[in-house]
This record gives C-alpha cells, structure tokens and sequence, in this order.
C-alpha cells in the first residue's frame, strides 16, 4: 500500500487525512478510504464515528425570584458523542424559555403570582435530547417594597432621602442625600431604580437622580429633563419614568411630559403633551396607563385629570374630573386604583382623597380623609398600601399616614420623616407589597 493511498489519496498528491470528533464537533473524513484505512485511523482516535442527541438531563430544584425562577439541573453522563453546547429551561405555563452553558439557568419574564414548573433539555451537534422530568413548583412573588421621601423644603431645600417599609409602621430612616438639594421635585421608580427629576434650589432645575431601592447611599446623576421645571408630577411602570407639567423659571407654567428608560442612564425624551399646562399636579400609573390630576394653570386651579398609553407616545387625552378643583395635591397609585390627597381644594386646604379606577375613565370617587388637611406633601405605594408624607397644614409637619388602596376609608398614622418638611418627592419599589 503506497503513502499515498495509505492517507485516502486517489486523485490528488496533497490529500487530508481524516479527524475524529472533537469536542462539539464531529470529526471529518474526506475522500475515498479502504477499510483497512478506516480501522487504522479509528484505532488512532483520527476518524468520525456516529453520534446522536444527549440524553436527558435530571432535573434539581426551582427556586422563584421576582418574575424570574432558577432552576437547576445535572447534566447526563451520556452527551451523545458530541460535547453538548446548551441547555434550556422551559416553563409549565406559558412556555417561557432560557438557555444556558450550565446549572443553574433563570427563567425571567415570570408573572409574579402564577405557579410555574420546569423542565430541561441538552442540545448538541447532533440533536436535542428529551426532556428532564418536572421540576417543583414556585411561584414568583412581588418584592417588599420600600418607601422613599426625597427633598424638599422648611427653612431651606434639603437634599434628604428618607426611606419606610411600606408594609410596616414607623419613623423613617436616612437613606442618602440627593445630588442637589431642592423642593418641588417628582419621583418614578422600578422594582430595583428610584428616580427624582427637577425642582427647585436657588433656581429651577431639570436634575435627574438615581438611587438603588434596597441599597442606601447618595444619589447618583442619571440625565437631565428636557426643560428647567418645578412643581411637577411623577410616575412610573417597571420600566419607564414619567415626568409632567410644572412651572417654569419665568413663573409660566407647561404641559411638557418627559420619560425614561429606568435601567439605563441619560436625558430624557419628549413624551407629549397634558391636555393643559399646569403647576401642582399629582400623579399615578398602572403598568399600562399613567393619569395626571389637578394643578393649576395660567388661568386658575382646575380639577382635570387626563391619562396616556405608557407603551407609547403621544398628548395626554381626557380622563375626567377631581371632586373640586385642586393643586398643591399629593397622589399615589398601585395598578388598579391612583389615589389623589390633599391640596388646595376651591380655595381652601382640605384633607379629601379622591380615587380613580386607572384602566377605566370618568369623575373621581370619594376615598376618605387624611388625619389633617394638608397640601404640598408626596404619595408612594405598594400594590396594597399607599403613604402620605409631609406637607403644610395648620404647620409644616414630618407626618407620615397610610391607607389600604383596595378600600376606602380615612388615613391612620404611620410614623415621622426625619426632618419636618413640604413640597418633597416620594416613590416606592415598582410593584413591592
């Protein structure tokens, strides 16, 4: 047998000489070959054999997150031949999936609330394996959420940060400071971002700040709004903030609205606009839709609350009415109902809360009274509790009161901020409990 017909040449003085699998891959034998060619490189490890599908993995145990799940599994002896390149996780509902190198692999994009099971499979060259058996059940859960009170005034701007457990009760407790010490400031959070824009110190700002929620610490710069404004409104779903209305460092008042992406950095982008410019508006969002109340324009305080689709962009469009024209006024919202408190009501500080059902439109409802008639203070929620803190009434107060937003009924006492203060901004953890 000649070299060259030894290494598989029959046509060509430059032959290739054949490869095994290796890896994911498998191995490559290119030519004509005698047996006695083959068994030769076989016998070296030098020539492709047959390869299939790994087999199944066996499944560990799913542990639930807040709309994510890891789950963990142990890959199978058998690879098939080929080195296997991923594994995927499928849920049980809804079919979600994600891959993964190795254990373990999060499943997100889970609805907290629904109870999931998974199963895993291995993917290499040659196929896909079958699927593990199912894992346990888990069920994703909201996250505790958290309450935080920024800024505000007394004597001076302040640039505190207080935070509360809104499940709890309780005084609050020192989270950081802000970049700029200011008043009249708004707040948008997600699940893991609290965010804080504009205001006033000296002069009007167009500040962004950012915090991490469960963290504590000084705020970090995220952007700037695209105008100099004070006195606006805030809101968020968990993934964009929203900012509108507000006066301006001429005295004027606008009917900009603003939004971010929370988990990102930089300025913000133009929205569109509120049905009517105006200062000492209130806010509140569902997850898809996001509502403005009360303020007061160029003309006088009005009672307008006007709504957007927040997926989108594009003006404001009518929602309905306040009890009685309002500004000065504090709202809060989980993802049914938005809860507007205090003010500046026909001309008179009151203590009224007012609600509206958020995926519906029409004229408030009558909610309850807060422990004392109040105006400039600031609203946060969870999907069950909403917080009032702050304001001016009889005198500037640190008072913080609660209500159960699926009911109705009067505020109760709650706790204090650590400085007595009005015009502050208040958020809390997107979607917490």
């Amino acid at each position: 047998m000649t070299s060259k017909r030894y290494t598989g040449n029959i046509i060509t003085d430059t032959p290739t000489d054949s490869t095994g699998n290796s890896g994911a891959n498998y191995g490559v034998a290119t030519g004509v070959w005698s047996l006695s060619e083959a068994r030769t490189f076989s016998a070296a490890g030098n020539w492709p054999i047959p390869a299939s599908a790994p087999s199944a993995p066996t499944i560990g145990t799913a542990t639930a997150g807040v709309e994510q799940a890891t789950v963990a599994f142990t890959p199978n002896a058998d690879d098939g031949g080929l080195d296997v390149t991923s594994f995927t996780a499928t849920s049980n509902p809804d079919s979600i999936t994600a891959s993964a190198s190795s254990s373990p692999i999060t499943v997100t994009g889970l609805t907290n609330g629904t109870a999931y099971t998974f199963t895993v499979t291995a993917t290499n060259s040659a196929g896909t394996s079958a699927a593990s058996s199912a894992s346990n059940s888990v069920t994703p859960t909201n996250p505790a959420s958290r309450s935080l009170f920024a800024g505000g005034e007394y004597s001076s701007k302040f640039n505190i940060i207080d935070y509360v457990t809104t499940a709890s009760t309780g005084n609050a407790t020192d989270f950081g400071d802000l970049t700029v010490a200011r008043g009249g400031l708004a707040g948008a959070s997600s699940v893991t971002r609290a965010t804080f824009a504009g205001g006033q110190t000296s002069s009007t700002v167009n500040t962004i700040d950012y915090v991490t929620i469960n963290t504590t610490g000084n705020a970090a710069d995220f952007g700037d709004l695209n105008i100099l404004v004070n006195s606006l409104a805030g809101h968020s779903s968990e993934t964009r903030g929203f900012f509108g209305g507000g006066g301006l460092s001429n005295g004027q008042v606008t009917n900009f609205i603003d939004y971010i992406t929370i988990a990102s950095t930089g300025n913000a982008s133009d929205f569109g606009d509120l049905t009517q410019g105006r200062n000492g508006l209130a806010a509140g969002a569902s997850t898809t839709r996001g509502g403005f109340g009360g303020g007061s324009t160029t003309s006088g305080v009005v009672n307008t609350i006007d709504y957007i689709t927040i997926a989108s962009t594009g003006n404001a469009t009518d929602f309905g009415n306040l009890g009685g024209a309002t500004n000065q006024i504090a709202g809060l919202s989980n993802d049914t109902r938005a809860v507007f408190g205090g003010g500046n009501l026909n001309g008179s500080i009151t203590d009224t809360m007012a609600y509206v059902t958020i995926s519906s439109t029409g004229n408030s409802t009558d909610f309850g009274n807060l422990i004392a008639n109040r105006r400039l203070s600031a609203g946060s929620a969870s999907q069950t509790r909403g917080l009032f803190g702050g304001g001016l009434g009889p005198s500037i107060d640190n008072v913080i009161q609660y209500i159960t937003i699926a009911s109705t009924g009067n505020a109760t006492d709650f706790g204090d901020l650590t400085q007595a203060r009005y015009q502050p901004a208040a958020t809390a953890t997107r979607g917490g409990v």
